[in-house]
């Protein structure tokens, strides 16, 4: 998504951040460390003798309630899309995803955290090329009257739409072209959120313990309980958002092409990158060719993140 350079990237140094994981309640420290081309995002749970490595592939998913989880050999990192979204936000390639703990810390609810522990860390361009999957034909799947679909684009687009049929959140639409600086601006900060009715039920089921007004936007019937409000008018739509990216990155490389969903989720959006890596014909691999680089890099449609930018 982000990136001038046609090169795989990765991270220049390690950097950690500590908190607690959004449904498990528990304290965890993540750490992301650079890795070599060609390797993509592997997650690594430290806290285990010996430690075990999940790659963030579409293979790994072994849960999508209410959270993208990932694992391996029945053991699990759960709630990796926030993460997952602000590295491929700002073009990270490859890196390796240190979890001391079953869950990814949920920070503030939002990718921005995430965002600025990659600008500390740094990032640096390797030698390989980088690869695109270009869409070349429509892929969607439906469950009821909720849609995800991917389509043919010159860039990489999304639009979602939601209707909770809720005051605060009915039929919210957003359409964006996406680079990585459009992600840092209108959609790093987007929290997740959740509704105050539902939350003895969830606690039963084993979820959202560690839930709080410092890391999700909870509403009631009629009013948002959060002292400072909303960060976005329609902040609950550009989560959404956020979120399908986070799950798209299970494709293992940047999209050319355009999601478009209705009242999709989690378990949906995984549905359609099965389908999408599935369906022969359906995507290609792509490396960008000298003509296409030498566009980007004059219009800028891919600005490339510094150190010195930080989420607004």
């Amino acid at each position: 998504m982000d990136g001038q350079s046609f090169h795989q990237r990765t991270l220049k140094h390690r950097a950690s951040i500590e908190g607690v994981g959004l449904h498990t309640g528990q304290p965890v420290r993540l750490t992301l460390s650079p890795a070599c081309a060609d390797s993509g995002i592997v997650f690594v749970r430290t806290d285990l003798a010996p430690t075990l490595e999940i790659p963030a592939e579409c293979a790994s998913v072994v849960d999508t309630v209410l959270n993208t989880s990932l694992g391996r050999d029945g053991v699990r990192i759960g709630t990796v899309e926030h993460v997952l979204a602000a590295l491929a936000g700002c073009g990270i390639d490859a890196a390796r995803i240190e979890v001391e703990g079953p869950e990814v810390p949920i920070a503030d609810g939002s990718s921005a955290p995430f965002v600025q522990l990659i600008q500390r860390a740094g990032i640096h361009e390797l030698r390989a090329p980088r690869r695109f999957l270009q869409v070349r034909k429509a892929v969607a799947v439906t469950d009821g009257d909720k849609v995800a679909k991917l389509l043919p684009a010159r860039h990489f687009r999304m639009t979602y739409t939601i209707d909770f049929q809720h005051p605060l959140i009915s039929d919210q639409t957003c359409a964006l072209e996406l680079d990585g600086r459009s992600f840092r601006k209108e959609i790093a900060r987007a929290r997740t959120f959740g509704f105050k009715r539902d939350v003895e039920k969830l606690h039963r089921a084993g979820l959202a313990r560690g839930g709080s007004l410092e890391n999700a936007v909870v509403v009631d019937d009629f009013h948002i309980l959060n002292p400072e409000g909303l960060r976005f008018p329609d902040e609950f739509v550009r989560h959404k958002i956020l979120d399908a990216i986070g799950d798209l990155a299970l494709l293992g490389m940047p999209v050319i092409g355009h999601f478009v969903a209705v009242k999709s989720g989690h378990a949906l959006n995984h549905q359609l990158v099965r389908k999408a890596l599935a369906e022969g014909g359906a995507c290609e691999v792509v490396q960008p060719r000298a003509a296409d680089e030498l566009y980007a890099m004059q219009n800028s449609l891919l600005p490339v993140l510094t150190l010195e930018e930080q989420v607004a």
